[in-house]
Protein backbone atom coordinates (compact mmCIF):
# COMPACT_ATOMS: atom_id res chain seq x y z
CA UNK A 1 0.00 0.00 0.00
CA UNK A 2 1.45 3.35 -1.52
CA UNK A 3 -0.68 5.19 1.18
CA UNK A 4 1.01 7.98 3.69
CA UNK A 5 0.49 8.10 7.43
CA UNK A 6 -1.64 11.43 7.40
CA UNK A 7 -4.05 9.31 5.28
CA UNK A 8 -3.93 5.83 6.80
CA UNK A 9 -4.43 7.40 10.01
CA UNK A 10 -7.57 9.37 8.48
CA UNK A 11 -8.78 6.24 7.83
CA UNK A 12 -8.54 5.06 11.32
CA UNK A 13 -10.61 8.32 12.37
CA UNK A 14 -12.88 7.95 9.98
CA UNK A 15 -14.22 4.83 12.03
CA UNK A 16 -14.20 6.30 15.63
CA UNK A 17 -17.73 7.77 14.50
CA UNK A 18 -19.10 4.93 16.64
CA UNK A 19 -18.13 6.99 20.14
CA UNK A 20 -20.57 8.75 21.35
CA UNK A 21 -20.51 12.17 22.69
CA UNK A 22 -22.25 14.02 25.57
CA UNK A 23 -25.82 15.63 24.52
CA UNK A 24 -25.98 19.25 25.57
CA UNK A 25 -28.43 21.72 24.82
CA UNK A 26 -27.55 25.50 23.24
CA UNK A 27 -26.78 26.78 26.82
CA UNK A 28 -24.41 25.10 28.59
CA UNK A 29 -23.39 25.77 32.62
CA UNK A 30 -20.35 24.09 33.64
CA UNK A 31 -16.28 23.51 34.26
CA UNK A 32 -13.94 24.11 31.90
CA UNK A 33 -11.17 21.45 32.85
CA UNK A 34 -9.13 24.47 31.87
CA UNK A 35 -9.72 23.72 28.34
CA UNK A 36 -9.04 25.92 25.11
CA UNK A 37 -9.00 24.76 21.21
CA UNK A 38 -7.36 27.06 18.61
CA UNK A 39 -7.74 25.37 14.85
CA UNK A 40 -5.51 25.93 12.46
CA UNK A 41 -8.31 26.23 8.93
CA UNK A 42 -8.79 29.54 7.61
CA UNK A 43 -4.93 31.18 9.31
CA UNK A 44 -4.00 33.38 9.84
CA UNK A 45 -7.62 33.83 11.30
CA UNK A 46 -9.22 30.81 13.23
CA UNK A 47 -11.73 29.42 15.58
CA UNK A 48 -11.17 29.77 19.10
CA UNK A 49 -12.53 29.20 21.66
CA UNK A 50 -12.80 26.98 25.25
CA UNK A 51 -13.80 23.07 26.06
CA UNK A 52 -16.41 22.66 28.73
CA UNK A 53 -18.19 20.13 30.42
CA UNK A 54 -21.67 20.17 32.16
CA UNK A 55 -19.68 18.66 35.47
CA UNK A 56 -19.50 21.00 38.10
CA UNK A 57 -15.94 21.01 40.09
CA UNK A 58 -12.82 19.54 39.71
CA UNK A 59 -12.32 18.41 36.21
CA UNK A 60 -8.60 19.23 35.37
CA UNK A 61 -7.82 15.55 34.92
CA UNK A 62 -9.74 15.56 31.57
CA UNK A 63 -7.26 17.73 29.80
CA UNK A 64 -4.02 16.74 31.78
CA UNK A 65 -2.94 13.60 29.84
CA UNK A 66 0.23 13.98 32.22
CA UNK A 67 -2.18 11.93 34.29
CA UNK A 68 -3.58 9.20 32.25
CA UNK A 69 -1.14 6.83 31.49
CA UNK A 70 -1.38 3.68 33.78
CA UNK A 71 -4.66 5.14 35.42
CA UNK A 72 -7.25 4.65 32.89
CA UNK A 73 -8.21 2.50 29.87
CA UNK A 74 -8.47 3.84 26.44
CA UNK A 75 -12.65 3.62 26.57
CA UNK A 76 -12.13 5.81 30.12
CA UNK A 77 -9.89 8.85 28.13
CA UNK A 78 -12.27 8.59 25.12
CA UNK A 79 -15.34 8.61 27.13
CA UNK A 80 -14.58 11.46 29.39
CA UNK A 81 -12.78 13.38 26.37
CA UNK A 82 -16.40 13.30 24.64
CA UNK A 83 -17.81 15.14 27.86
CA UNK A 84 -15.97 18.25 26.50
CA UNK A 85 -17.84 20.19 24.41
CA UNK A 86 -15.90 22.55 22.10
CA UNK A 87 -17.20 26.23 21.36
CA UNK A 88 -15.72 28.36 18.83
CA UNK A 89 -15.29 31.94 16.59
CA UNK A 90 -13.43 32.80 14.17
CA UNK A 91 -10.67 35.73 15.22
CA UNK A 92 -7.41 37.13 13.53
CA UNK A 93 -4.76 35.60 15.61
CA UNK A 94 -3.45 39.03 16.82
CA UNK A 95 -6.45 40.41 18.18
CA UNK A 96 -6.05 39.25 21.85
CA UNK A 97 -8.03 42.14 23.16
CA UNK A 98 -10.96 40.76 22.33
CA UNK A 99 -13.22 39.16 24.95
CA UNK A 100 -13.21 35.98 24.19
CA UNK A 101 -9.60 35.51 23.05
CA UNK A 102 -8.85 37.06 26.94
CA UNK A 103 -11.47 34.63 28.38
CA UNK A 104 -9.80 31.55 26.72
CA UNK A 105 -6.11 33.08 28.21
CA UNK A 106 -7.63 33.44 31.48
CA UNK A 107 -8.44 29.63 31.29
CA UNK A 108 -4.92 28.35 30.10
CA UNK A 109 -3.19 30.30 33.26
CA UNK A 110 -5.61 28.85 35.50
CA UNK A 111 -4.40 26.39 37.93
CA UNK A 112 -7.55 24.61 38.51
CA UNK A 113 -11.49 24.15 37.13
CA UNK A 114 -12.86 27.41 35.94
CA UNK A 115 -16.50 27.72 36.14
CA UNK A 116 -17.84 28.53 32.84
CA UNK A 117 -21.07 29.32 31.17
CA UNK A 118 -21.61 29.24 27.24
CA UNK A 119 -24.37 30.19 24.52
CA UNK A 120 -24.04 28.30 21.26
CA UNK A 121 -25.15 29.76 18.20
CA UNK A 122 -27.10 25.87 18.07
CA UNK A 123 -27.12 22.77 19.50
CA UNK A 124 -23.45 21.48 19.67
CA UNK A 125 -22.97 18.03 17.43
CA UNK A 126 -20.39 15.56 16.76
CA UNK A 127 -16.75 13.79 18.25
CA UNK A 128 -13.36 15.03 16.64
CA UNK A 129 -10.10 12.69 16.74
CA UNK A 130 -6.86 13.48 15.73
CA UNK A 131 -3.26 12.31 15.70
CA UNK A 132 -2.12 15.31 16.99
CA UNK A 133 -4.33 16.19 19.88
CA UNK A 134 -6.84 14.62 21.82
CA UNK A 135 -10.19 13.51 21.58
CA UNK A 136 -13.12 16.38 21.78
CA UNK A 137 -16.95 15.97 22.25
CA UNK A 138 -19.46 18.33 20.58
CA UNK A 139 -19.05 21.49 19.12
CA UNK A 140 -20.87 24.60 18.20
CA UNK A 141 -20.26 28.07 17.38
CA UNK A 142 -20.46 30.71 20.32
CA UNK A 143 -22.69 33.13 21.26
CA UNK A 144 -21.68 33.96 24.75
CA UNK A 145 -18.81 32.73 26.61
CA UNK A 146 -18.63 33.69 30.91
CA UNK A 147 -16.43 33.06 33.21
CA UNK A 148 -16.08 32.88 37.39
CA UNK A 149 -12.70 33.60 39.18
CA UNK A 150 -9.95 32.28 38.12
CA UNK A 151 -6.59 31.82 40.26
CA UNK A 152 -3.76 31.97 37.71
CA UNK A 153 -0.52 29.12 38.53
CA UNK A 154 1.85 31.43 39.70
CA UNK A 155 5.17 30.43 37.26
CA UNK A 156 2.69 31.14 34.07
CA UNK A 157 1.65 34.58 35.60
CA UNK A 158 5.37 35.71 35.96
CA UNK A 159 5.44 34.84 32.46
CA UNK A 160 2.13 36.40 31.36
CA UNK A 161 3.35 39.69 32.73
CA UNK A 162 6.81 39.77 31.77
CA UNK A 163 6.84 40.79 27.44
CA UNK A 164 10.61 41.05 27.65
CA UNK A 165 11.00 37.59 28.03
CA UNK A 166 11.11 35.14 24.28
CA UNK A 167 8.52 32.59 24.32
CA UNK A 168 11.19 29.68 24.24
CA UNK A 169 13.28 31.19 26.98
CA UNK A 170 9.97 30.88 28.99
CA UNK A 171 8.91 27.63 27.86
CA UNK A 172 12.89 26.34 29.46
CA UNK A 173 11.90 27.69 32.53
CA UNK A 174 8.73 27.00 33.26
CA UNK A 175 9.82 22.94 32.29
CA UNK A 176 12.40 23.84 34.59
CA UNK A 177 10.26 25.06 37.68
CA UNK A 178 7.96 21.70 36.98
CA UNK A 179 4.91 23.10 35.11
CA UNK A 180 3.26 20.15 33.61
CA UNK A 181 3.65 20.06 29.46
CA UNK A 182 -0.22 20.06 28.73
CA UNK A 183 -0.56 23.69 30.92
CA UNK A 184 2.63 25.30 29.16
CA UNK A 185 1.24 24.38 26.00
CA UNK A 186 -2.29 25.91 26.08
CA UNK A 187 -0.50 29.24 27.34
CA UNK A 188 1.62 29.62 24.22
CA UNK A 189 -1.29 28.68 22.62
CA UNK A 190 -3.44 31.64 24.02
CA UNK A 191 -0.57 34.01 23.14
CA UNK A 192 0.28 34.57 27.01
CA UNK A 193 4.23 34.59 26.95
CA UNK A 194 7.00 35.86 24.12
CA UNK A 195 7.69 39.11 23.76
CA UNK A 196 5.01 41.68 23.54
CA UNK A 197 5.10 42.96 20.24
CA UNK A 198 5.17 38.90 19.08
CA UNK A 199 2.61 37.53 20.57
CA UNK A 200 -0.19 35.60 19.40
CA UNK A 201 -2.65 32.70 18.94
CA UNK A 202 -0.74 29.41 17.95
CA UNK A 203 -3.15 27.13 16.53
CA UNK A 204 -3.68 23.53 19.40
CA UNK A 205 -1.65 21.02 16.97
CA UNK A 206 1.21 23.75 16.10
CA UNK A 207 1.77 24.75 19.69
CA UNK A 208 1.69 21.12 21.07
CA UNK A 209 4.49 20.90 18.77
CA UNK A 210 6.13 24.12 19.00
CA UNK A 211 6.67 23.15 23.06
CA UNK A 212 8.21 19.66 22.56
CA UNK A 213 10.75 21.17 19.81
CA UNK A 214 11.72 23.96 22.10
CA UNK A 215 11.87 21.16 24.93
CA UNK A 216 14.08 18.09 23.31
CA UNK A 217 16.42 21.13 21.83
CA UNK A 218 17.27 22.53 24.79
CA UNK A 219 17.70 18.93 26.57
CA UNK A 220 20.00 18.00 23.59
CA UNK A 221 22.41 21.34 23.69
CA UNK A 222 22.83 19.36 27.63
CA UNK A 223 23.17 15.90 26.56
CA UNK A 224 25.85 16.09 23.54
CA UNK A 225 28.40 17.36 26.35
CA UNK A 226 28.01 14.03 28.48
CA UNK A 227 29.69 10.80 27.90
CA UNK A 228 28.39 7.75 25.83
CA UNK A 229 26.78 5.00 27.65
CA UNK A 230 28.52 1.76 27.87
CA UNK A 231 26.72 -0.80 26.51
CA UNK A 232 23.44 -1.66 24.67
CA UNK A 233 20.13 -0.59 26.38
CA UNK A 234 16.37 -1.41 25.68
CA UNK A 235 13.43 0.41 27.75
CA UNK A 236 10.44 -1.38 27.17
CA UNK A 237 6.09 -0.29 27.81
CA UNK A 238 2.70 -0.88 26.98
CA UNK A 239 -0.11 0.72 27.22
CA UNK A 240 -3.77 1.70 25.10
CA UNK A 241 -2.83 -1.12 22.13
CA UNK A 242 0.79 -0.13 21.76
CA UNK A 243 4.26 -1.54 22.43
CA UNK A 244 6.96 0.77 22.99
CA UNK A 245 10.78 -0.10 22.45
CA UNK A 246 13.28 2.25 23.18
CA UNK A 247 16.90 1.18 21.95
CA UNK A 248 19.62 3.04 23.32
CA UNK A 249 23.37 2.77 21.69
CA UNK A 250 26.67 3.72 22.76
CA UNK A 251 27.12 6.30 20.11
CA UNK A 252 26.70 10.18 19.80
CA UNK A 253 23.20 11.39 19.42
CA UNK A 254 21.03 10.03 16.59
CA UNK A 255 17.70 9.29 16.49
CA UNK A 256 14.77 6.85 14.69
CA UNK A 257 11.72 6.34 15.04
CA UNK A 258 9.67 3.59 13.06
CA UNK A 259 5.78 2.58 13.97
CA UNK A 260 4.31 -0.02 12.67
CA UNK A 261 0.01 -0.23 12.80
CA UNK A 262 -1.03 -4.18 12.64
CA UNK A 263 -4.33 -5.07 11.93
CA UNK A 264 -6.08 -1.85 13.16
CA UNK A 265 -8.48 -1.79 9.70
CA UNK A 266 -7.70 -5.46 8.75
CA UNK A 267 -5.60 -7.18 7.61
CA UNK A 268 -3.15 -4.35 6.70
CA UNK A 269 0.44 -4.14 8.45
CA UNK A 270 1.61 0.03 7.65
CA UNK A 271 5.03 1.28 8.94
CA UNK A 272 6.37 4.74 8.75
CA UNK A 273 9.88 5.85 9.86
CA UNK A 274 11.76 9.05 10.15
CA UNK A 275 15.31 9.85 11.64
CA UNK A 276 17.87 12.16 12.20
CA UNK A 277 21.55 12.62 13.07
CA UNK A 278 23.71 14.88 14.68
CA UNK A 279 22.66 17.97 13.36
CA UNK A 280 18.53 17.07 13.48
CA UNK A 281 16.01 17.70 11.32
CA UNK A 282 15.84 20.59 9.03
CA UNK A 283 11.91 20.00 7.40
CA UNK A 284 9.06 18.93 9.37
CA UNK A 285 8.34 15.23 9.97
CA UNK A 286 7.20 12.82 7.31
CA UNK A 287 5.42 11.33 10.16
CA UNK A 288 4.25 14.67 12.43
CA UNK A 289 4.05 15.58 15.54
CA UNK A 290 5.04 11.97 17.04
CA UNK A 291 8.10 12.26 16.34
CA UNK A 292 8.96 15.42 18.65
CA UNK A 293 6.61 13.91 21.42
CA UNK A 294 9.12 11.18 21.42
CA UNK A 295 12.32 12.66 21.14
CA UNK A 296 11.21 15.01 23.76
CA UNK A 297 10.47 12.27 25.99
CA UNK A 298 14.11 10.38 25.07
CA UNK A 299 16.39 13.16 25.62
CA UNK A 300 14.79 14.48 29.02
CA UNK A 301 15.47 10.59 30.11
CA UNK A 302 19.08 11.34 28.86
CA UNK A 303 19.31 14.28 30.65
CA UNK A 304 18.62 13.23 34.34
CA UNK A 305 21.08 10.08 33.21
CA UNK A 306 23.52 12.97 32.63
CA UNK A 307 24.30 10.26 29.62
CA UNK A 308 24.52 10.36 25.75
CA UNK A 309 23.10 8.14 23.45
CA UNK A 310 21.70 7.43 19.97
CA UNK A 311 18.05 6.43 20.43
CA UNK A 312 16.01 3.59 17.81
CA UNK A 313 12.48 3.58 19.20
CA UNK A 314 10.45 1.27 17.82
CA UNK A 315 6.24 1.37 18.50
CA UNK A 316 3.37 -1.25 17.44
CA UNK A 317 -0.16 -0.13 17.42
CA UNK A 318 -2.72 -3.31 17.45
CA UNK A 319 -6.02 -3.98 16.98
CA UNK A 320 -8.14 -1.73 18.59
CA UNK A 321 -5.94 1.17 18.64
CA UNK A 322 -7.61 4.74 18.13
CA UNK A 323 -5.46 7.84 17.42
CA UNK A 324 -5.80 10.25 20.75
CA UNK A 325 -2.80 12.76 20.25
CA UNK A 326 0.25 12.82 20.82
CA UNK A 327 0.51 12.71 24.07
CA UNK A 328 0.06 8.55 23.88
CA UNK A 329 3.98 8.89 22.70
CA UNK A 330 5.12 10.99 25.16
CA UNK A 331 3.82 9.78 27.46
CA UNK A 332 4.05 6.02 27.20
CA UNK A 333 7.67 6.52 26.32
CA UNK A 334 8.36 8.70 29.57
CA UNK A 335 7.21 5.79 31.10
CA UNK A 336 9.02 3.22 29.22
CA UNK A 337 12.37 5.25 30.35
CA UNK A 338 11.31 4.82 33.60
CA UNK A 339 11.65 1.27 33.75
CA UNK A 340 14.58 -1.02 34.41
CA UNK A 341 16.29 -1.13 30.96
CA UNK A 342 18.00 -4.78 29.40
CA UNK A 343 21.51 -4.45 29.03
CA UNK A 344 23.08 -5.90 26.05
CA UNK A 345 26.53 -6.16 24.73
CA UNK A 346 25.60 -6.00 21.17
CA UNK A 347 23.42 -4.79 18.82
CA UNK A 348 22.71 -8.20 17.23
CA UNK A 349 21.67 -9.17 20.55
CA UNK A 350 19.24 -6.38 21.09
CA UNK A 351 17.71 -7.20 17.91
CA UNK A 352 17.32 -10.89 18.92
CA UNK A 353 15.76 -10.41 21.88
CA UNK A 354 13.06 -7.79 20.63
CA UNK A 355 12.29 -10.48 17.69
CA UNK A 356 10.55 -12.06 20.74
CA UNK A 357 8.91 -9.73 21.93
CA UNK A 358 7.28 -7.52 18.14
CA UNK A 359 4.56 -8.97 16.67
CA UNK A 360 6.19 -8.23 13.21
CA UNK A 361 9.69 -9.40 12.25
CA UNK A 362 12.29 -7.49 12.74
CA UNK A 363 13.40 -7.53 9.15
CA UNK A 364 10.00 -5.44 8.80
CA UNK A 365 11.56 -2.63 10.76
CA UNK A 366 15.17 -2.65 9.28
CA UNK A 367 13.61 -2.44 5.67
CA UNK A 368 11.97 0.60 6.75
CA UNK A 369 14.15 2.11 8.87
CA UNK A 370 17.79 4.23 7.92
CA UNK A 371 19.56 4.05 11.25
CA UNK A 372 18.26 0.64 12.51
CA UNK A 373 19.87 -0.99 9.41
CA UNK A 374 23.12 1.14 9.49
CA UNK A 375 23.97 0.01 13.23
CA UNK A 376 24.11 -3.56 11.77
CA UNK A 377 27.23 -2.63 9.52
CA UNK A 378 29.91 -3.55 10.87
CA UNK A 379 31.99 -0.34 11.38
CA UNK A 380 29.76 1.66 13.90
CA UNK A 381 30.98 5.12 14.89
CA UNK A 382 31.61 5.44 18.71
CA UNK A 383 31.45 8.73 20.30
CA UNK A 384 35.45 8.91 21.13
CA UNK A 385 35.73 8.17 17.68
CA UNK A 386 33.32 11.85 16.80
CA UNK A 387 35.52 14.26 19.28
Amino acid sequence: MGMGKGAYLKKITSGTMKWKSIEVDEKLDGSSPPSVFIGSYGYPKVAVGPMLTPRIGDTFVMDSPEQWIGKYEQNDIIKFRLDLVRGKKEVGIKDLENKLVRNMQEISLASKSVESEVQFHYKPRGVTFNQDHQPYGPSAPLDKFEIGNTKWEQHLEKSYYDTDWKAADAIKELYKDGVAFSQMQKAFSTGTMGLGKNRKLVPTRWSITAVDTILANNLYHQVKYFDAIENYQVYEFSSLNNYYAVILTPTPWMYEWIEAFIHVLGREEMIFADQEYTQGKSEYSSVGGCYYSCKFAVLEALSKMKKQAGAIVLREAYEGYVPLGVFNVRENVKAAMKEKPKEFESYRAVLNYLSTKLRLPISKFTEQGVLIKEMLSSRQTTLTQIK
